[in-house]
């Protein structure tokens, strides 16, 4: 299976891994909900978790991936304060944890770029079995 056939899975696998995460553990994600928002944090990590696990699945299908792969780009720019807010949080931490923390930071961009790719793709992929 070539790359770019391959690049949609894999995202879809991320987000369904991160989704999961947020229900079988959800502690972690609870702690890096920014307070300004309303209600629970645990509210929050659950709904979160449903949108990456909706997602994951919208990314997998060839019918519904361009949709998903943007509402994803967008979801990876949402969720943006909460890195922040971890690595704010995280500052005074050991060394090796401060650093995982600010290092999620510059990760977001390429995330949000390969979701992107991955709708682009999905467009070709939607023009090009049309004219077959």
């Amino acid at each position: 299976m070539p790359r770019s056939e391959r690049s949609p899975l894999l995202l879809a696998g991320l987000l369904a891994a991160a989704g999961a995460a947020h229900f079988a553990v959800p502690r972690p994600f609870d702690a890096i909900v920014p307070r300004v928002l309303p209600g629970s944090p645990r509210n929050w990590t659950y709904a979160s978790g449903v949108a990456e696990l909706a997602l994951a699945a919208g990314v997998a299908l060839p019918r519904t991936r361009r949709a998903a792969a943007l509402a994803t780009a967008a979801l990876f720019v949402g969720v943006f304060p909460a890195n922040v807010k971890m690595a704010w949080d995280w500052r005074h931490r050991p060394a090796p944890l401060k650093a995982a923390a600010i290092g999620r930071l510059p990760l977001q961009a390429p995330l949000v770029l390969w979701a992107r790719s991955v709708a682009a793709g999905a467009v070709t992929a939607t023009t090009t079995e049309g004219r077959a």
